[in-house]
């Protein structure tokens, strides 16, 4: 059965990967700029501080060989490697030099054994660190970090999907997990910061292992090899030093990193670094308020609103902060008094009472037209199943409260996971897969 309407074949999720949304480290001061390259990290970063360099080939730590690309982050690229003792592929993190060791150490305290409940089905979905240590090179010390290699993200298989929905018993499963997997984190004291179906990664196939390395470019490509050139001079100057020679192009795998984590108790975080259709509104109305569990839940309905949705609740290209609280004013109802008064754009967009003024009706989408434009319709044009009426009801019943503009009103995880649409419809066809054995590759790896 597929995993989407389309002919992709059905894969087995594990909520592995929660990908950071940093911005890249200031290199105004570095005087060297490269021909840009599609899908490759800026060379600019190659320099002290920054990126390690690193070529197909290369052996870490006496025992992981560099066999393909994963991708890059701001702080880090990923790469596909072989550990030469186990015989398996991992997938190696290597940091920038300047880097915070912080987000090593959140992943290692959510796998910690006696730090955690051992059977919270959480746990499962979130990626253990293999192995640790640092490697020095000509742009300093870089910590590195092993986990298990994931595949592509639900973004990208949504993306990848001419319809961009999930069939329904799909959705459900994934929801199912997302929630456990949250609950799992928060139950460790963990905020995670940046729940996306970009972060939200798919576990390679149970067989990846036992590929040869032939088999794996025969079946995903070998590495494509572009030389890299500093701008301006595609003949002439060699290269810095500490500047690989060849970018190289990921492959169709996947990645995963915990970039925006946080303990609320070691940590006060007032700014929230979460995509702006995804960020909750205390991050914009409540700045003297350090963000808690709370935020998560926003993002969790929102996220789990794009599963079963072929669009996303809120939407925004190149959106202003204002723009995105018209979208939740529209969607949810006036601000809370407080921050309906602060907020001076609303004179231009609302009533007092909150109906929109100075906009075309087709402009103005309610809760219930965003459910019938973004779940019902598109079913139902394509002739595919969608959620009765009962099942929608209790969809919304859970959704609602999650997104409450006061974050002391929003459920936890553990109330969610209580809720009628859990109960009844996500978690049992999560139990399906748990005690199908053939489908033992379908769950979802979660990472912060």
């Amino acid at each position: 059965m597929p995993l989407l309407h389309h002919n992709q074949p059905r894969c087995a999720f594990t909520l592995t990967a929660l990908a950071s949304t940093d911005t890249d480290y200031d290199d105004s001061n570095n005087r060297f700029l490269y021909e840009p390259l599609e899908e490759v990290e800026r060379f600019e970063n190659y320099r002290p501080g920054g990126y390690h360099p690193i070529q197909i080939g290369d052996r870490f730590h006496h025992r992981y060989r560099v066999v393909h690309k994963l991708g890059h982050g701001s702080y880090s690229t990923m790469w596909l490697v072989c550990d030469e003792q186990s015989n398996k592929y991992v997938a190696l993190k290597v940091c920038i030099a300047n880097s915070n060791p912080k987000k090593v150490d959140i992943i290692s305290t959510l796998t910690r054994p006696h730090y955690s409940p051992v059977h919270h089905p959480g746990k499962t979905m979130v990626p253990s660190i293999l192995d640790r240590f640092t490697i020095h090179g000509p742009n300093g010390n870089h910590t590195c970090y092993v986990t298990a290699t994931a595949r592509v993200s639900l973004s990208g298989t949504k993306d990848g999907s001419w319809i961009r929905l999930f069939q329904l018993d799909v959705a459900r499963s994934l929801a199912a997990q997302l929630v456990l997997a949250v609950d799992y984190v928060h139950a460790k004291g963990i905020v995670h910061g940046d729940i996306h179906l970009g972060n939200i990664l798919l576990k390679v196939p149970y067989n990846f292992d036992l590929l040869s390395l032939d088999k794996l470019y025969e079946k995903y490509g070998a590495p494509e090899l572009e030389p890299v050139h500093l701008d301006g001079n595609p003949d002439g100057n060699p290269l810095p030093p500490g500047v690989p020679p060849h970018a190289i192009t990921p492959i169709w795998l996947g990645e995963a990193n915990f970039g925006e984590a946080f303990s609320p108790s070691k940590e006060r975080r007032h700014e929230s670094r979460a995509p702006l259709v995804l960020r909750p509104p205390e991050a914009r109305f409540e700045l003297n308020k350090p963000l808690s569990f709370s935020s998560d839940i926003w993002t969790v309905a929102c996220t789990i609103w794009s599963i079963i949705a072929q669009r996303p609740l809120f939407e925004g290209f190149l959106a202003t902060e204002d723009d995105m609280t018209c979208e939740h004013v529209d969607t949810l109802g006036v601000l809370p008094p407080e921050w309906w008064k602060r907020w001076e754009a609303r004179q231009t967009k609302f009533t007092e009472d909150g109906k929109p003024i100075n906009r075309a009706y087709d402009y103005f989408r309610s809760w219930d037209n965003r459910f019938e434009d973004s779940v019902e319709k598109p079913r139902r044009d394509k002739g595919i199943p969608s959620f009765d009426a009962k099942e929608r009801d209790a969809i919304f019943d859970m959704l609602r409260p999650m997104l409450s503009f006061r974050p002391e009103d929003r459920p936890t995880t553990k109330q969610i996971l209580q809720s009628e649409w859990m109960v009844k419809w996500a978690l049992p066809e999560y139990g399906k897969i748990q005690n199908n054995m053939s489908f033992s590759n379908e769950t979802m790896t979660w990472e912060l």
